[in-house]
C-alpha cells in the first residue's frame, strides 16, 4: 500500500483527489492539510511515502512545504500539484525538491500513475511540462 499526504487548500479538490486516488486500490490517504504549514506538520507525523502538494496554498505555499518536508523526511517523495504550466513554476517546485509535477487538468489516472512512479524511485511528469523538466 502506497501511504499518501495530500496537501490542496479547496476541500472539495482534495475530497475529489482522495476519492480518484483511493480507487486505484493500492494508495492509501493518510492524512490531508489545507495548507503549507499543514502539510509540513502531517509529514513530519506520518513520513508517509508520496506527499501530493498544491503548489500554491495560503499560510506557506507548495514549494516552501516541499523544502521543509524534503529535510525533514527525506524518504516522502514530494509531487507537486498544479495549476501553473510556467518553466518558473516547475523550476521552482523541482528546486525545492519535488521528484514530480502534474498539472490540475490531467486526468485521474495521470495522478495514479504519477503517485505510482514516485513511490517505485522514478520521476513523473505531465505531458504538457515534460519539455520543462
Amino acid at each position: 500500500m502506497i501511504m499518501v499526504l495530500l496537501a490542496d487548500d479547496h476541500a472539495m479538490v482534495r475530497d475529489g483527489l482522495r476519492y480518484i486516488l483511493e480507487a486505484a486500490g493500492d494508495i492509501q490517504i493518510v492524512s490531508t492539510a489545507a495548507n503549507g504549514k499543514e502539510a509540513v506538520a502531517q509529514a513530519l507525523l506520518y513520513c508517509p511515502d508520496v506527499a501530493v502538494i498544491d503548489v500554491s496554498m495560503p499560510v506557506m505555499d507548495g514549494i516552501e512545504a516541499t523544502k521543509q518536508i524534503n529535510g525533514m523526511c527525506p524518504q516522502t517523495r514530494v509531487l507537486a500539484l498544479s495549476m501553473y504550466h510556467s518553466a518558473e513554476y516547475i523550476k521552482r517546485a523541482l528546486d525545492a525538491g519535488a521528484l514530480g509535477y502534474v498539472l490540475k487538468d490531467s486526468a485521474g489516472v495521470e495522478l495514479i500513475a504519477a503517485v505510482r512512479s514516485l513511490h517505485q524511485g522514478k520521476r513523473y511528469f505531465s505531458l504538457q511540462v515534460s519539455k520543462y523538466s
